[in-house]
């Protein structure tokens, strides 16, 4: 009977052990309770990525897009403030009172130049002239749903706080997420929360590569090309040389950076010379300093073309974007909840839209299985091959993000192929993915006072005495820069 007596006592024992070592999640019934609003808001949300997917509106141009999120903002009980930054189509969408505060941060402008069906096979458009290459219309509609999911956690007195969803336009080149940032409509933010669509399941841990773009516009004189070629000055002569100088200068330069280009305007005709021609630049590197030292070095390039060639010169600054803040204690955190949420399943018709459109890639197929996996923790020191003003914003508050499998895996971003998945349930898919996990992102701010805190002195350390400083200066928001 002892024996008996003892055992059952060391039972008793080992359980109130085992269950104060368990992991209980005290949050657990909120975030099943944004889960299940996410899954219910599935169907209105495919709709509404997929009519922004059609809208495919560039930079500055979302009129639509960004007024289909503020209208479902409004709807759900969001104070919201257009036209914020001097950007027509920027929004600050507000919901609670309080402290902490959680921004989410919503994208939506698509890309010029790339048109394509939601089809496997390569398909023109007939009157599209842009398209959604990035899977910004994913991007936009993911983060106004988590937001609208956290309001009615805040509505309904399960959490305490506000939350704010910044409609963000123009990531493509026109940094517009810097002008919000040196409007200062991040000051009263605590932590901020983003994705991306991709081809993978992952938290981002990598950081961007800092850009300065501007355009270059050169003025000669125009004249008969074959009757008085002498009384001409050709602007495009000025374009090409400065291309030239610049192609050479890559060779004494670090390695890491990236400097790209495309000629926007070269003339109307061949027996004309050009009396203007124009040429866009980008140049990147993961430091920001290096960044701007290396876009002088491009800017004396094109003052000497100009005198070379006995034209004059001009340049407008259309964008800079900082390099990317890793904040390791809410990578943690989200690492968490995306493993909570998971990745994607494919329908047998899906994997055969893959296998029809993975052999178009350049490279060996990746294993579709992988949409369904999601990524380990890793961290890498040197930053990726893109850029992104989503850097300046973390400059400004402590800012996590992930990326979700919204494309095929093995699809490169920024091209037909991403628009064709895109379009979709291979992208709609993985948007709810990340909807869900920024959601369950934010209940975890929101209720754990530790871990804000935390995230906020890993930012000031990371910050250090750096005193934040738009790379672009003062200018004004380049509100025509895709015309």
């Amino acid at each position: 009977m002892k024996k008996l007596l003892l055992g059952a006592m060391m039972l008793l024992s080992f359980g109130a052990w085992a269950q104060k070592k368990a992991k209980v999640d005290p949050t657990a019934a909120t975030k099943d309770a944004a889960l299940n609003a996410l899954n219910n808001a599935y169907e209105a949300d495919k709709k509404t990525a997929l009519q922004i997917w059609d809208f495919a509106e560039v930079g500055y141009k979302e009129v639509k897009s960004a007024a289909l999120h503020v209208q479902h903002l409004k709807d759900a009980g969001f104070t919201v403030q257009t036209g914020v930054a001097d950007i027509p189509t920027a929004f600050v969408a507000t919901y609670g009172s309080g402290s902490p505060v959680i921004g989410i941060l919503a994208e939506y402008d698509a890309l010029p130049g790339i048109i394509q069906s939601a089809s496997p096979e390569r398909t023109l458009v007939p009157g599209k002239t842009a398209g959604h290459a990035c899977g910004h219309h994913l991007f936009g509609t993911a983060s106004v749903s988590a937001g609208i999911a956290v309001k009615e956690l805040i509505a309904s007195g399960k959490l305490k706080g506000t939350v704010k969803v910044f409609g963000c336009p123009a990531e493509e080149g026109g940094s517009g997420k810097v002008f919000l940032v040196r409007a200062g409509l991040f000051n009263d933010v605590d932590a901020v929360i983003h994705w991306h669509p991709d081809d993978v399941n992952a938290v981002t841990t990598t950081s961007a590569l800092a850009n300065k773009s501007a355009k270059f516009k050169f003025y000669g004189v125009s004249a008969h090309a074959a009757a008085a070629p002498d009384q001409g000055r050709s602007a495009l002569d000025a374009v090409e040389a400065m291309d030239n100088m610049v192609n050479m200068m890559r060779e004494h330069i670090p390695q890491e950076t990236r400097i790209h280009y495309v000629i926007t305007s070269g003339g109307k005709a061949p027996n004309v010379v050009p009396d203007f021609a124009e040429v866009y630049y980008y140049v990147r590197h993961p430091k920001r300093k290096d960044v701007v030292e290396i876009f002088d070095r491009v800017v004396k390039a094109a003052e000497g073309a100009a005198i070379g060639t006995g034209t004059t010169m001009k340049y407008d600054i259309i964008g800079g974007t900082h390099d990317l803040l890793i904040n390791k204690t809410l990578a943690e955190a989200m690492q968490t909840n995306l493993e909570k949420v998971g990745g994607v399943e494919y329908t047998e018709a899906e994997i055969a839209f893959a296998k029809k459109i993975q052999p178009t890639f350049i490279g060996a197929p990746v294993d579709v299985a992988t949409a369904g996996k999601v990524k380990p923790l890793s961290y890498v020191n040197e930053g990726n091959s893109g850029s992104t003003d989503v850097g300046d914003v973390s400059y400004a508050k402590p800012t996590v993000g992930l990326r979700a499998a919204t494309w095929v895996p093995g699809t490169p971003a920024h091209s037909w192929q991403a628009i064709a998945s895109g379009g979709t349930e291979i992208g709609t898919k993985g948007m709810l993915v990340a909807s869900k996990t920024m959601a369950l992102t934010a209940i975890d701010l929101m209720s754990n006072p530790a871990l804000l805190n935390k995230a906020i002195e890993e930012f000031k350390t990371s910050i250090g005495d750096y005193k934040y400083k738009a790379l672009l200066g003062d200018i004004k928001p380049a509100l025509n820069y895709r015309d």
